[in-house]
Order: structure tokens, then sequence, then C-alpha cells
């Protein structure tokens, strides 16, 4: 097969999976994540949802002292830039019987959230 269309076969295929192919911009995400995310999550402190700083390498379900579902803490995720991607589209998809009922519909958002997600924890 032309390599040309497999490439765009590859783009299509991650474009309808949601996933983002643009790299993320860490100021954006700073201001989307303080717009969208702190009404739950902080980047030092358990709140409704858990502490951010550190997540990139982290286990899913593991941040000390924080309350996760039973399916978070089960599950086998390590949060990556592919992991989080998928799980800030559609979270129940990720991991069914979580309890996060908010997503970040936009891909490039998300990117922006990951990328600024991954300077504050140190990658």
């Amino acid at each position: 097969m032309n390599p040309c269309i497999n490439a765009l076969t590859a783009i299509a295929f991650l474009t309808s999976a949601g996933i983002a192919c643009a790299a993320g911009d860490a100021a954006h995400g700073k201001a989307i994540y303080e717009s969208l995310c702190t009404a739950c999550h902080s980047l030092d402190y358990n709140g409704v949802g858990p502490a951010h700083r550190g997540v990139f390498g982290r286990k899913a379900g593991s941040a000390a002292a924080y309350s996760y579902s039973d399916a978070v803490k089960s599950s086998a995720i390590v949060w990556t830039d592919q992991t989080l991607g998928q799980w800030l589209a559609n979270p129940e998809k990720l991991i069914p019987g979580q309890k996060m009922g908010f997503s970040v519909p936009n891909a490039q958002e998300r990117a922006d959230v990951i990328a600024y997600l991954k300077k504050e924890s140190g990658k």
C-alpha cells in the first residue's frame, strides 16, 4: 500500500479515537485547568478529586490520602499522555465505575491540559 495512504489512515484512526495529535500548550492548559478543573482538583491537595502534581507516571488510584472508587483503585492504568487523553475524553469509557462525571470534549483543550499537568509533574 502507498505510504501516504498508510499515514492518512493512521491519522484518521487517531483522530476518530479521540487522541489529540497536536502538541499541547501548557500555558493555555493552565488557563483551562484553572477554569474547568479547580472546582474539584488542585495540584497540591486532595479535594473532591485527587491532587494532580506528579500525576505523570503515577498508577491510577494511588495518590496518598484520597478515597478513590474501587474501579480506579483496581485498574492497571498508569497516567501517560495517552491514558490522560482517554480519561479526559471519556472517564467512564476508560475505567467503568469511576466517579468523575466530567469530560473535556475538545481534543486540543485536552492536549493543553495534559501539557500543563506534564509540566507541573516535572516531565
